[in-house]
Order: structure tokens, then C-alpha cells, then sequence
């Protein structure tokens, strides 16, 4: 790990409010205590930004250097399974509440947004996503039931999505949200399918376009909403999060009309455990700006009259796998990285990832593969589940 911003512990750390001390009681975690998940504070600025900017100023104080964590991923998983976020009261409650409202009143994820989450994070450099993930550059959780490294899981993900799409040799098949082209590529070499990948990312574009030379795959820089055409199977992996629930109508509409009659779409995304109102606002500042995971209901609600469900996989344990073998990974190339990237950066990934990884311990986070049909097709479907490696 990197030189931290603040050279040394205070001799008298400052004392903690005895709000966040109450708080804190029922998770095990003590402010400036022994334990890994024991987060240290190293200046009192810390306790302010927290109790008036909730989340924000917290992750925004820890990429500044002015609190660590030995186990920051357990740290979150404490605190997330004990819903700790929902009970800061005062200005943290305004902080929230500016949230809710943000998100009731603006279309956060139109057309023109669409673009702002690449030019943000998906475009920050190939370098840091080539060394974070396997080989296929899968920026998704990983399948990891018979699975012992990142590289197999992410394998056993690709394959596990193939057949639960029962891809046939010629079919023409869209991916909404191709990223590097590492489902693209495996379709079209494993399954001999002609695919269409979209992509709102100048550099995954052009790094899938590279990935995919010579197969029968196209890869394109559009949003959803000006697809044409029609596809024997339509799949999504990690896009949906992106789309917003004031733009699921038209996400299943626009799918429903390209898929055939007797096609399936594959949909895997991340999930919350309730309806949220807001998403994180740091996650919404630095990683993924205008995003938001769905909860159960709001995928029902709307493919209600458009699709059925054929079948709904959850396997978001998995998810806290992943991202800890990304952060390993990550971990270990920073030698390498930090010639390009500052601390605040190194610092930035690791809060990004390690809440995550917390977030899906705690349950709060599960990880959704949706199969749906049309009302019109006439074929007789099969749940998927790998019972060996492949």
C-alpha cells in the first residue's frame, strides 16, 4: 500500500461524538479501536463531514487520508448489515433527502447522460481494467461454484450465460453493453453467432473492436434507444444499472421489439434487497455517475405485459468474490500503475471496491440473471445450472 496522506497516528486521537459512538455499538466497530474492521481517525473534520454529508464526505475524508481502515471491506459489511446509513439523523438526513429528490425529479439517465458514466469511469484507462481483470476482461461478478480462480469463475459465467441462452450456430444475437468484448468474443468462437455489441465507451469500443478482429462481431457506439433490427437472443450483463427506472419502460419496450417471437433475453444485473429511493452519493460522484440498482419489484413492475420470466437466478454472494479478487489483482499491479495514477486514486479504487465487496456480504446486494420470453414464443424452456466445471 501507498505512503497514506497523514505520516503518522495523533498522540490523542480526537474523540469521537457520541452519536456515531451509538451508533456504532450494535456492528463491533469502535472508532480508533484495535480490531481490522476498527476505522482510525486521524482528524476530527471526519466526524463533521460525516454527520452533515453522510457517505459523501466519509468516502470523500478517506480518499483524502484522513481516516483508514486496516479491513475496510469488513468494516462496510458491518455497517451495511446493520442499515447504519438509514439512521444518521440531522443534516445527514438533508443530504438524502437532496438524493430522493434528485432522483424523483430529473431523468437522470437520458440520452445524453447516457455518455457521462463512460467519460468517467469506463474511459479512465484500459491499463487499470486490463490489470484488474481476467483475461476476458469480464467487468461483471463472476460464477464461482466450481470455480477456484477469477479467470475459471469468469469462464464459468460466459459459458453458464451461453446456455441459458441456448445459442444455435448462425443465430444473430444483441449484447446491450458489450464492454471489452469478452462475452462477444466467446459467443461468436464457442457458439458460431453472429453478435451486435453496443457500447456508450469510446475506449471499450475500440479495445472490443481489437479483441473481436476477425468474428462475426460488430461492435458499436450507440445508446439502447436507437437499436434497430431484429435478434434471435438479446442479452445484457452489468449495463441495466445504468438505465434508471424512469427508463425501464422504454429499456423492455426496445427489447421486446427487437427480439423474435420465439427469442430469449438474458439480463444480468445487480439488485438491491428494497426499492431504494437514492443511490450512494459517493458512488454516484466518483464511480458511477447517474446510476441506480433495481430491487426485485421494479424489474416485475416493468416487464409486466412485455415478457415472461422464465427463470431468475441469484447468485450475489459471488459478487463479493469477484471484487475482492479484482482488488488483489489491482492491488498487486499498483507498483506498475502508480506511475500514471496517484494515491487519491489508489485510495478512491480501493474505498470503491471494498464497499461493494460489503455490500453484497451484507446482503443488501444480490446479482440477478433474468431469462424472459415473449407471450407469443412457443418454446419450452429449461432452468440452467452448471452442475460441473466446464
Amino acid at each position: 500500500m501507498p505512503k497514506t496522506t497523514i505520516n503518522h497516528y495523533a498522540e490523542h486521537p480526537p474523540a469521537p461524538p457520541e452519536t456515531l459512538v451509538r451508533l456504532l455499538a450494535t456492528t463491533g466497530i469502535t472508532i480508533n479501536g484495535d480490531a481490522p474492521w476498527d476505522v482510525q481517525v486521524y482528524d476530527e473534520s471526519v466526524y463533521r463531514d460525516v454527520l452533515t454529508r453522510g457517505t459523501l464526505g466519509f468516502g470523500q475524508a478517506y480518499i483524502e487520508g484522513r481516516w483508514d481502515c486496516n479491513r475496510l471491506d469488513e468494516f462496510f459489511h458491518r455497517v451495511m448489515r446493520a442499515d447504519i446509513d438509514e439512521q444518521l439523523g440531522g443534516w445527514g438526513k438533508l443530504q438524502l433527502l437532496g438524493d430522493v429528490l434528485r432522483h424523483a425529479l430529473f431523468n437522470l439517465q437520458t440520452k445524453k447522460r447516457a455518455y457521462q458514466v463512460a467519460q468517467q469511469h469506463y474511459d479512465i484507462g484500459n491499463d487499470v481494467f486490463e490489470a484488474m481483470l481476467d483475461s476476458s476482461m469480464s467487468y461483471s461478478c463472476a460464477y464461482w461454484e466450481h470455480a477456484r480462480t477469477l479467470e475459471e469463475a469468469q469462464q464459468a459465467k460466459l459459458e453458464m450465460i451461453c446456455r441459458k441462452l441456448d445459442l444455435r450456430p448462425g443465430e444473430r444475437v444483441l449484447e446491450i453493453g458489450c464492454g471489452w468484448g469478452g462475452l462477444a468474443k466467446y459467443m461468436a468462437q464457442h457458439y458460431q453467432v453472429e453478435v451486435v455489441g453496443i457500447t456508450v465507451s469510446v475506449e471499450q469500443q475500440a479495445l472490443a473492436r481489437e479483441r473481436c478482429a476477425g468474428l462475426s462481431v460488430d461492435i458499436q457506439l450507440m445508446d439502447y434507444r436507437e437499436l434497430q433490427g431484429k435478434f434471435d437472443k438479446i442479452v445484457s450483463v452489468g449495463m441495466f444499472e445504468h438505465v434508471g427506472p424512469k427508463n425501464y419502460p422504454v429499456y423492455f419496450e426496445t427489447a421486446h421489439r427487437l427480439l423474435k417471437d420465439n427469442g430469449l433475453f438474458l439480463l444480468h444485473t445487480i439488485g438491491n434487497h428494497k426499492t431504494a429511493l437514492y443511490t450512494d452519493a459517493w458512488i454516484d460522484r466518483y464511480i458511477f455517475p447517474n446510476g441506480k440498482l433495481p430491487s426485485a419489484n421494479e424489474i416485475t413492475h416493468a416487464i409486466e405485459k412485455k415478457f415472461l420470466i422464465e427463470d431468475w437466478h441469484n447468485f450475489g454472494p459471488d459478487y463479493d468474490r469477484t471484487l475482492m479478487a479484482w482488488w488483489d489483482k489491482f492491488n498487486r499491479a499498483w507498483p506498475e500503475l502508480q506511475f500514471k495514477y496517484d494515491e487519491s486514486f489508489y485510495r478512491m479504487w480501493r474505498y470503491y471496491l471494498m464497499c461493494c465487496a460489503g455490500y453484497f456480504r451484507s446482503r443488501q446486494g444480490q446479482l440477478w440473471q433474468v431469462v424472459l420470453s415473449k407471450r407469443q414464443s412457443n418454446r419450452l424452456y429449461r432452468s440452467i445450472r452448471p452442475t460441473s466445471a466446464h
